[in-house]
């Protein structure tokens, strides 16, 4: 085969297991025989509407079949795919199609109503609906042999992620990132071909899509894709299928440790739970190691397809809070500001190397530059190694907030706040909540004379931001603390006004 990228695994793994299942959904199952057949069609039939080497694909959907699909046909035509989060609102993700430049849009029946909105907005002139007119596009097509030349340097995979400024940037992930950093997986997870995973995390996130799904499917093993997140589903599917995998953050684990069924569901199957986006808490450890169940947690970013260290079972007790150790073909240093290497215990900077780290932001070249040290990219995130060489992050050095697994960035929901009539300055920090573990706070200067209500400043917020990114609280204050400079001084902020949010209600069950 002349494609030596991710579009053609399909046809790879269906010559060597074509009858196993790659994919389940709703009660119907995909073998990988039909998976390589349907990628095949779809290529052939996007390619006939004037797809191209190099174009841009985007999918705007929840999990579903369609959604690698289409992902493996744009690898198969040379395109790049651009998964776009169904969190966001729609000038925000006509932001990312237009700077994509996506003029082919695939997306859920859920979203035809803003199609016609988002087309206007990003000049995409191809939509095509996951349904009826999907799968006639994929019937109505051929199954001839296609076999576009794509090498392991192309540009497989636009993945947006927000910066410090609030400008999303879409990290380029070629198809060497991916699939070094599936082989990282297979390495420390210790994934086997009679894996049964569930994805119920979203694949729009580099998470799901990169220390789950294509792993598992690298690999020849089963995934079964749920659209959402669903506790109390979640071990029916576990006891169905035979699960042995899932991804998740604390706040899903964390929900699942809730329900009635905790206790008496059939959790044999279990071998591997994976957890990223935040620390899972000791108390969550051991309600899970009490079902003879332990975490296999880890630190990453988008920008490193996704992982960089990982904290294998063996010593998530024993090293609980820690990150774990550099994935097998990834290394991590701890750097000071002249980027001299940290002392153990010292705290400095994160910076991660190896074959699975982007070549860069798209149509961005001096923020690919500033991302960059030497060769090593620079994560902004602070951290300490202890003396076995376990990494603990400390904190975030560009503020964001993690909120459910979701990265929100303050300087974007400050950019909407100011765009209130009665809002003069306003700064965003995050708080402790019992759910999510944290979530954002706004601390706002009003205009003199006026007193917004806190309702009123939220509601503004609507449809302006993605749901989770919109403070679940506001402060008003008289003025900010700044420094001697002007500068915005945060931690005095977050001294001041950083204590605990009130638990969420159980009308607030999702953000």
């Amino acid at each position: 085969m002349r494609n030596e990228g991710l579009g053609s695994w399909p046809a790879r793994r269906a010559r060597k297991t074509p009858h196993r299942t790659a994919l389940t959904h709703e009660g119907r199952t995909i073998s990988y025989a039909a998976l390589h057949s349907r990628v095949l069609r779809l290529a052939h039939a996007l390619r006939a509407r004037g797809v191209r080497r190099g174009d841009r694909i985007a999918y705007l959907g929840p999990n579903h079949p369609a959604f690698l699909e289409t992902f493996f046909a744009a690898g198969t035509l040379g395109a790049l795919f651009v998964p776009l989060n169904t969190r966001l609102s729609v000038p925000e993700i006509a932001y990312q199609l237009a700077d994509a430049g996506a003029r082919t849009l695939v997306h859920s029946p859920a979203h035809a109503a803003v199609a016609p909105e988002l087309g206007r907005a990003a000049q995409v002139d191809l939509f095509v609906e996951v349904g009826a007119d999907y799968e006639e596009l994929i019937e109505g097509s051929v199954e001839d042999p296609l076999d576009e030349a794509v090498g392991g340097d192309d540009v497989c995979l636009l993945m947006y992620t927000s910066g410090t400024t609030g400008r999303p940037k879409g990290a380029m992930l070629t198809h060497a990132n991916l699939t070094w950093n599936a082989v990282n997986v297979l390495v420390d997870a210790d994934l086997t071909a009679d894996t049964v995973a569930l994805v119920s995390a979203p694949l729009f996130h580099a998470a799901a899509l990169g220390m789950l799904t294509l792993p598992v499917l690298l690999k020849g093993g089963h995934c079964v894709l749920v659209e959402s997140f669903d506790p109390a589903g979640t071990f029916g599917l576990v006891e169905q299928h035979g699960v042995s995998a899932m991804f998740g953050v604390p706040t899903m684990y964390e929900r699942l440790a809730r329900e009635p069924r905790w206790r008496s569901a059939d959790l044999s199957s279990l071998r591997i739970l994976m957890c990223g986006g935040a620390p899972v808490p000791a108390p969550l450890i051991e309600t899970y190691a009490e079902r003879g169940l332990a975490f296999q947690q880890g630190y990453g970013m988008t920008e490193a397809a996704p992982g960089a260290l990982y904290l294998d079972a063996e010593h998530a007790a024993r090293k609980a809070g820690s990150a774990g150790v550099p994935h097998f073909f990834t290394d991590v240093r701890v750097v000071r500001p002249d980027l001299s290497l940290a002392a153990t215990g010292e705290t400095g900077e994160v910076l991660v190397r190896g074959p699975h780290v982007m070549t860069g932001y798209w149509q961005l070249p001096e923020e690919t530059a500033t991302a960059f040290a030497y060769g090593w990219f620079r994560t902004g995130d602070a951290a300490r190694v202890d003396a076995d060489g376990f990494v603990t992050i400390a904190d975030r050095l560009k503020d964001m907030i993690i909120s459910g697994g979701e990265n929100i960035y303050p300087a974007e929901v400050e950019s909407a706040l100011l765009a209130h009539p009665d809002v003069v300055e306003c700064a965003v920090i995050g708080v402790p909540d019992a759910r999510w573990g944290e979530v954002p706070r706004a601390v706002v200067v009003p205009r003199e004379g006026a007193s917004p209500a806190p309702d009123e400043v939220l509601g503004f917020l609507a449809g302006r931001l993605a749901k989770y990114k919109i403070p679940k609280s506001v402060v008003c204050v008289r003025e900010l603390p700044r420094t001697a400079s002007g500068k915005l001084h945060k931690p005095t902020l977050r001294r001041d006004h950083g204590g605990p949010q009130t638990p969420t209600t159980e009308g607030e069950e999702s953000q």
